[in-house]
């Protein structure tokens, strides 16, 4: 699992970048924080883009940070917890109420 975290100065790049990290599988975790999950060639492949289409357009004020975590050492807390449990949604009349459940398996 890779956490990329990022501080561009040049809005159009930024903008860019936040879009090239969400095609490539990337979750947003925080405004400039993404995770990414996924096999080992995918990492690859991005840390090899950033390293060659990205990095020369970054000014010197620019950076960007790539964390490689152990999945099983990372804690999760607040909204973070939810994104890896599955979630069953499902609507059921009760009375003249139209009642929204959500079950955390």
């Amino acid at each position: 699992m890779l956490v990329i975290s990022y501080d561009i100065s040049n809005g159009k790049v930024r903008g860019k970048f936040s879009k090239f990290l969400q095609k490539s599988g990337a979750i947003r975790l925080q405004y400039s924080v993404y995770e990414v999950v996924n096999v080992n060639r995918l990492l690859d492949n991005i840390i090899e883009k950033i390293n060659s289409d990205w990095a020369p357009k970054f000014g010197g004020a620019d950076s960007v940070l790539i964390f490689d975590v152990d999945k099983k050492s990372v804690r999760k807390f607040g909204n973070a917890i939810h994104r890896d449990t599955d979630v069953v949604y499902f609507w059921k009349k009760i009375a003249p109420r139209l009642v929204f459940f959500i079950i955390f398996l």
